[in-house]
């Protein structure tokens, strides 16, 4: 079979503006990026204030393996496939950032015949959101330590400077660093360090704001540290969050695309779900409501963290209610949580499959039994499943009163999926009640420990003393009604990447708490997980090159 990134240049692409016309957007809110893709004025969501809103479609995933899930594939195939029954669809969905891409995991464009294009500019810069929510983070850290250079007038103390710089690529070697080395006018040496940008709390606020008077104002409530009194310095009084603002307003517009058979494709901000809440913009989602009769958007990694930052972070934020969830599965990654050895994911194993596939049911019941959303589960199939592991998975969700539809999207394109949608649009027409995990009025720590005990499955948690100090701190400042955002491995339900299934009897350790004041959730950081990925040994970056007339090779 043809390579990803030769079925997408093979593509017939439509012009943007007739992609645009699809959703009834006129060429007056459109600012064309080459012929392919396009910004979308924001203010075209005013101009669309009285209108109802379609219905939202969230895709999630079990745990994901080093075998893969392909929950985006799924994600850009359902949206084809809505189309190809006459609903009126748009796909939602995150930017790529360019450490997976040059890393190990990959793009963020789908795969197969079931993806968005142009892929490898959607994969490489796409319209620069990525690199101006870089720039207005590190100009934040600029004006920090001037601040300090400059006889330090808010009295920030060099030590508990909390605002790390950033930078949208895989680099461990910037996680700890001293800086301002050099003396006199070179700067005030401290500790320092670098977030990937995906992890930033501009990223956040960026992908969390209603408007641009939105975003500056959280910016400028952006804790950057605290004073030798153990005041919190903000970003609005370092004078930032003006001139942050400004770099982010041409950003702030949803980008708009395309998939391989013309399904209009919104996509913007690309926070990951394992560091930071894992979910495109909320303007990119309301616009999305407002264009088309049917949204079909994505959260990050697993149902435990994606979907559940996607329904008790964005969702508690903005005001939004999915109508269905669609819970993507495959035979080799249950196999693989179940103990089957990846050099043997393509031989049949139901032994391994029906083992493995209490991490399926133990997101079903989440979805279900915790949120009150209906679900129908999409099996991706591979070459190597046999017909008998997928009879396994029918039954199981059938005898768990689940919509089960084995997709083939990556084949097959949107035709791949025409069950699947048909079955999910029948769920978007039943009644939901949907709830969250936790209500406002618990304490942050009991917020924390809610969602290890009803979403992982853990029996207890633990907490290092620096991290306890720092949760009490926050909560003293006043920011305990704030939800909470778990940075935890996405390889399993608790934050040893080597529990597979679905494990109990575990706890989950806290290593440190940080505030993000402005884009409103505290974040809890477990486990070895880190906010700055490394490469791998071979990252993918070695098999990508560009020839002499400009056409990119080895992007997957």
């Amino acid at each position: 079979m043809k390579s990803d990134i030769q079925i997408a240049q093979e593509a017939e692409l439509k012009p943007i503006a007739e992609i645009a016309a699809q959703l009834g957007v006129n060429e007056q809110y459109l600012s064309p990026y080459g012929k392919y893709k396009a910004k979308i004025d924001r203010r075209l969501l005013k101009d669309l204030a009285g209108k109802p809103d379609g219905k939202l479609i969230l895709v999630t995933a079990v745990n994901p393996t080093p075998a893969g899930e392909g929950k985006t594939t799924i994600n850009v195939g359902l949206a084809d496939a809505l189309s190809r029954i006459g609903k009126k669809t748009v796909l939602v969905i995150r930017e790529p950032s360019l450490g997976p891409v040059f890393g190990i995991k990959g793009g963020a464009a789908g795969g197969g015949y079931a993806q968005v294009v142009p892929m490898e500019e959607i994969n490489l810069h796409f319209t620069g959101d990525l690199h101006a929510i870089g720039a207005a983070n590190n100009l934040l850290a600029a004006m920090i330590d001037n601040s300090i250079f400059h006889g330090n007038p808010l009295r920030l103390h060099p030590n508990r400077v909390t605002w790390k710089r950033c930078i949208d690529m895989n680099d461990r070697q910037l996680r700890f660093m001293v800086d301002g080395l050099g003396g006199g006018p070179n700067g005030i040496p401290r500790q320092d360090g670098f977030d990937i940008t995906a992890a930033s709390e501009v990223m956040a606020i960026f992908c969390l704001a209603n408007s641009l008077e939105d975003l500056k104002a959280r910016l400028a409530r952006i804790v950057v540290g605290y004073t030798y009194d153990g005041k919190p310095v903000t970003c609005g009084e370092i004078g930032a969050a003006g001139a942050m603002a400004a770099l982010l307003k041409d950003a702030f517009d949803p980008n708009l695309a395309q998939t391989l058979e013309h399904t209009p494709a919104i996509i913007h901000g690309g926070p990951f779900a394992n560091i930071a809440h894992g979910c495109n913009s909320v303007v990119a989602t309301r616009m999305g409501l407002k264009l088309a009769d049917y949204t079909v958007t994505e959260a990050g990694f697993g149902a435990d963290l994606g979907a559940e930052k996607f329904l008790d972070i964005k969702c508690r934020s903005a005001g939004l209610k999915p109508d269905a969830v669609v819970l993507v599965a495959t035979v080799r990654a249950l196999k693989h949580h179940g103990g089957c050895a990846k050099e043997k994911l393509n031989t049949p194993d139901l032994a391994s499959l029906e083992k493995g596939a209490a991490n399926l049911v133990r997101h079903i019941n989440n979805l279900r039994g915790v949120y009150g959303l209906p679900v129908c589960v999409a099996v991706n199939a591979f070459p190597s499943d046999s017909a008998g592991e997928h009879q396994y998975l029918l039954d199981l969700c059938a005898s768990l009163s689940v919509p089960c539809s084995l997709s083939e999207v990556f084949t097959k394109g949107g035709a791949g999926a025409v069950d699947l949608a048909q079955k999910v649009t029948e769920l978007t027409d039943k009644p939901s009640a949907f709830t969250f995990a936790y209500e406002d009025n618990l304490s942050l720590k009991e917020k924390f420990e809610t969602v290890c005990r009803r979403i992982y499955g853990a029996s207890g948690t633990t907490f290092d003393i620096s991290a306890e100090k720092q949760l009490e701190e926050i909560e003293a400042m006043g920011f305990g009604a704030l939800p909470v955002c778990v940075a935890k491995t996405q390889y399993s339900f608790s934050d040893n990447a080597a529990l597979l299934g679905a494990p109990e009897r575990f706890s989950v350790h806290v290593r440190e708490v940080r505030l993000s004041a402005g884009a409103g959730f505290v974040v809890f950081i477990c486990g070895a997980i880190m906010t700055m990925p490394g490469l791998s040994k071979k990252p993918a970056a070695v098999s990508i090159d560009v020839s002499a007339d400009g056409v990119i090779s080895g992007l997957f």
